[in-house]
């Protein structure tokens, strides 16, 4: 199961107890809109979301590895998060 708020994540948007994979998009050290998408553990597509204008995304997903592109103008970079149950799983994904 996976979910995702479009346009980036706010605090008031955090659901208690649900797996929380989130983080920001930026390039030398500046937020980068986009696209952000979440690959299961065989590298099979879940979701995508569109990242804020400061260069956020959220997902909610199940407890276990994933991987997290980013596709922006120019680039793509893959990033690999452990998900554990009820937990927040921060990503920084620098293209």
């Amino acid at each position: 199961m996976c979910g995702a708020k479009a346009g980036g994540p706010d605090a008031s948007t955090i659901r208690p107890g649900e797996t929380t994979i989130q983080g920001q998009v930026t390039r030398d050290g500046e937020p980068v809109t986009g696209y952000v998408r979440l690959l299961d553990s065989t590298g099979e597509f879940t979701a995508e979301v569109p990242t804020s204008a400061t260069g956020q995304f959220r997902f909610y997903a199940a407890e276990g590895t994933w991987t997290v592109r980013a596709l922006v103008p120019g680039a793509t970079a893959d990033r690999t998060v452990v998900a554990q149950q009820g937990g927040l799983a921060e990503v920084a994904i620098a293209v």
